[in-house]
């Protein structure tokens, strides 16, 4: 009987690549590549090595004998022995299948190569993209960094924009001129700030990091990629003593709301009953992350059990933090003005989602004549923006804990007590808030008007 034999034919290749900063002509150097076919299967790996056209033979498919390659300066001994023990383990897989007589499948073949070779040769199925390995990136740094799921979203928001870019991007095109397209793209068709546009290039650089660590991409160009874009910081929104006291104290009864009518004239409409109480219960809310310094995620997840003696004992959502926040008359009273009523989950307070509490906080802080007008300076490209609103509009969830930052530091509190309660871990994530609420140096310009 015929010994049974699979026909194959093995290629390691440089495959060249166009070079970008010419019109015509090659780089000098090549990815090199392995190229599989037996049967009518074809697999495709990049090997993980560049490799000099001048220095390759052909002939022999091995690197020139005494050369160097790449900008590591690895020699051709190392590589070859590299492209050595990938054609034997190729030739030892296939004598495997021989000897049972199968011709294996696409997938049955990368499988057996996958175990077969040595992990400390980086081997990569050239098949997969950028996107291929992004998605495993995503799935071994979420595991090993325990995100938290809003980061992992925040992941999924920058494949999608770089899918928008190039659905067929590869890590070869994220040159220096590759990576600033891909800012103009961000600026011009996402539309968005200066800020966050750096936010998602810094995203980007992790993942590109990530992936030149594992031996994926060689392309070394965002190392040193540093775009220079005008920022400002973040302006800290929140409630003055005044402004929390007026808010805590309002009765929403007989709350109404400013409606313009340019024919008939301006006029003031009383609330709906249900919007009148919903305003009342979400001002609680408010007014409790504001006395407690709680993130909304905790007031959220605030259960009964977590208050005993006059004081919260809870771990924070966000940073799983031990924090003990003693109570004071102000979120005491808000506590006792729903203890007597249930919430699934032996929750605390009536807390809606994040987004309609968001809308009503606006809608709060106008029926509560929150209009300072606030200037929001921020910058795309090299154009500066000022955009002027009154305050209700920028209200948010954030605002109450800021509220609590702002005036316990405006009341005489040192950084050292709030961060005990913000669960704040250095001085550095204080400093905007002390910037805000440096009553000192006010204080100091006084000085001026008594001369």
């Amino acid at each position: 009987m015929a010994k049974f034999e699979i026909k194959r034919n093995v290629l390691f290749f440089p495959d060249k690549e166009k070079d970008a900063t010419e019109k015509s002509g090659y780089k000098s150097d090549a990815k090199l590549r392995i190229r599989i076919r037996w049967a009518k299967n074809v697999v495709n790996f990049n090997i993980g090595h560049r490799v000099e056209l001048e220095k390759w033979s052909t002939e022999t498919q091995r690197c020139n004998s005494g050369t160097s390659h790449g900008k590591r300066k690895i020699s051709a001994k190392e590589i070859n022995s590299v492209i050595q023990t990938i054609d034997d383990n190729i030739d030892a897989i296939f004598k495997s299948f021989e000897v049972k007589g199968i011709v294996p499948l696409v997938d049955q073949f990368r499988n057996e190569f996958n175990k077969k070779q040595d992990r400390t040769t980086k081997i990569i199925d050239v098949e997969k993209t950028l996107f291929h390995f992004f998605d495993e990136f995503v799935a071994k740094e979420s595991v090993s960094n325990n995100w938290k799921y809003a980061t992992i979203q925040k992941f999924v928001t920058v494949k999608n924009h770089l899918t928008a870019f190039d659905n067929k991007l590869s890590f070869d095109k994220l040159t220096k001129d590759g990576l600033n397209n891909y800012v103009v793209f961000l600026r011009e068709k996402k539309d968005m700030r200066n800020s966050t546009i750096l936010k998602q290039v810094s995203f980007l650089k992790w993942f590109l990091k990530w992936s030149s660590g594992e031996g994926y991409n060689t392309n070394l160009a965002f190392s040193t990629f540093s775009p220079k874009m005008d920022t400002v910081d973040k302006k800290v929104i929140f409630l003055d003593w005044k402004e929390l006291m007026t808010v805590y104290n309002f009765d929403f009864s007989t709350a109404k709301r400013k409606v313009i009518d340019l024919e008939n004239g301006d006029c003031w409409v009383e609330l709906p009953e249900e919007t009148q109480q919903a305003l009342d219960r979400v001002r609680d809310v408010f007014c409790f992350m504001s006395f407690t310094s709680l993130r909304y995620s905790d007031t959220s997840n605030l259960k009964r059990t977590d208050i005993n003696n006059n004081e919260i004992r809870l771990t924070t959502i966000k940073t799983s933090d031990s924090l003990t926040i003693d109570l004071n008359n102000y979120s005491r009273d808000i506590l006792a003005k729903y203890s007597n009523e249930v919430y699934p989950n032996n929750k605390a307070l009536p807390v809606i989602s994040n987004q309609k509490m968001n809308d009503h906080l606006k809608l709060m802080g106008e029926v509560c004549g929150l209009d300072t007008l606030i200037t929001i300076t921020y910058f795309k490209g090299s154009e500066r923006i000022d955009e002027v609103y009154p305050k209700y509009e920028l209200l948010g969830t954030h605002a109450g804990r800021r509220t609590f930052i702002c005036n316990a530091l405006a009341l005489g509190i040192s950084p050292q007590t709030v961060m005990k309660f913000s669960g704040h871990s250095s001085y550095t994530s204080m400093k905007p808030y002390i910037d805000v609420a440096d009553i000192e140096k006010k204080n100091a310009m006084d000085l001026f008007n008594k001369r």
